[in-house]
C-alpha cells in the first residue's frame, strides 16, 4: 500500500445506520477533505455509495486504498453487516468494485477511538469539571441510530482500539421510575437493553413510555423533534431520563475499560441537547457506583463536537498500516 497523494489518495468512510460520510486523504497526516454525506436509503450498498461519492466529488482522482468504519461488527474474514440498516458485504467485494489495492473494514466506534488522540480542546466540551488528558486507557460511546462503544488502550508504543457491542448490555435502571420503565418494556415483549432506550429510536420509545407513566397521550414525535422541543415538559422529562441512564451506562463502560484517560461521548443526538446534558444527572449517575465513587470521580467525561471524527480515525488506521 502506497502513501496517499493528490492523484492517488486514500478513501475514508464512516457508515452509520442512516448516513454514509466519505472523504479523501491526499497526503500523509492530512485531515480528510472533500467530505460529503450520502443517505443510505438512496443506495443499495457500500460500493454503490462510494462510487457515487467518487463520481460526484472526486472524479479527478483514483484512490489506492480505503478504510471504512461501519456501524456494526466486522468479521475476521472481512465481512460486515450493519446493525441498524440493510447493508452487508465484504472488504474483498468493495476492493474489486472500486479497483482498490486494499480495503480495511473497522467498527465505527473503533474508528472514533482511534480518532481520540487527534482531537483538540476545541473539538470537545467537558461534561463535568475537566477535559480528558494523558494517555491512560480511554473509552468512547454514543447514542445515534444505535449505541456504540469502544476503548483505546496502549500496547507498547502503539494505541490499540478495542471495539465491541457494549450497547446491547442490560439497561442500567437505577431508580424506581427507571425500573418501572424496564418492566414496561418487558411486559411489551421488548428487550430491556441499553440501546433499546439510548439511541434515536430508543429516545422515541422512552418518550412514549414516559407518557404512559404520566397517564398522558404521547404525540408521534421523532427523536429530532423531541430534542428540538426540549422545553416541552414531557420532552424535557424524557431527555432528563435519557441523560441520567446514559450517565449510568457511561460509568459502567468506564469501569469495564478502566478508562482513567476519560470517557468521550459521540453520536448524533447529544450535540443537539448539549445544555440539557450539561445540567442533567449524567455526571452524578456516572459517579454513583459504590464503593468506587472516588475512582469514577477522577475520570473526566467530554462530548465530541468535531464534525467527522470517525473519518480521522479511519485515516489513522490506514496510516498505522504503512510500512516503516
Amino acid at each position: 500500500m502506497t502513501a496517499p497523494s493528490l492523484q492517488r489518495p486514500w478513501l475514508v468512510a464512516d457508515i452509520g445506520g442512516t448516513n454514509a460520510r466519505f472523504g479523501l486523504v491526499q497526503s500523509p497526516g492530512e485531515a480528510p477533505s472533500r467530505v460529503q454525506v450520502l443517505a443510505l436509503r438512496d443506495h443499495a450498498g457500500l460500493a454503490e455509495a462510494a462510487s457515487t461519492y467518487l463520481f460526484r466529488h472526486a472524479g479527478d482522482v483514483h484512490p489506492t486504498a480505503a478504510c471504512v468504519a461501519v456501524a456494526g461488527p466486522v468479521g475476521g474474514d472481512g465481512t460486515y453487516r450493519l446493525t441498524n440498516a440493510h447493508w452487508s458485504g465484504s472488504a474483498a467485494e468493495v476492493a474489486a468494485d472500486l479497483r482498490l489495492d486494499r480495503v480495511e473494514l473497522i467498527n465505527d466506534f473503533e474508528a472514533l477511538a482511534l480518532a481520540l488522540p487527534t482531537l483538540a480542546p476545541g473539538d470537545l466540551r467537558a461534561v463535568g469539571e475537566s477535559l480528558p488528558a494523558g494517555d491512560a486507557p480511554a473509552a468512547v460511546l454514543g447514542p445515534g441510530t444505535g449505541l456504540g462503544v469502544a476503548g483505546l488502550v496502549r500496547a507498547g508504543d502503539r494505541l490499540v482500539a478495542v471495539p465491541g457491542e457494549g450497547g446491547h448490555v442490560d439497561l442500567p435502571a437505577g431508580t424506581d421510575r427507571e425500573l418501572r420503565i424496564a418492566r414496561m418494556l418487558r411486559e411489551d415483549g421488548e428487550t430491556a437493553s441499553a440501546e433499546h432506550l439510548l439511541s434515536g429510536d430508543g429516545l422515541t420509545r422512552l418518550y412514549g413510555l414516559t407518557a404512559r407513566l404520566n397517564g398522558v397521550a404521547a404525540e408521534p414525535l421523532t427523536a429530532a423533534q423531541i430534542c428540538a422541543r426540549r422545553t416541552d415538559p414531557l420532552c424535557h422529562e424524557t431527555l432528563e431520563t435519557f441523560c441520567a441512564l446514559l450517565g449510568a451506562f457511561a460509568g459502567n463502560v468506564a469501569l469495564t475499560f478502566g478508562a482513567r484517560g476519560g470517557v468521550y461521548l459521540g453520536g448524533g443526538i447529544l450535540p443537539r441537547v448539549w445544555e440539557t446534558l450539561r445540567r442533567s444527572d449524567f455526571r452524578r449517575r456516572f459517579e454513583a457506583k459504590p464503593p468506587v465513587e472516588r475512582y469514577l470521580r477522577a475520570i473526566p467525561t467530554a462530548l465530541i463536537v468535531a464534525p467527522t471524527p470517525a473519518l480521522a480515525g479511519a485515516a489513522a488506521r490506514l496510516a498505522a498500516l504503512e510500512p516503516v
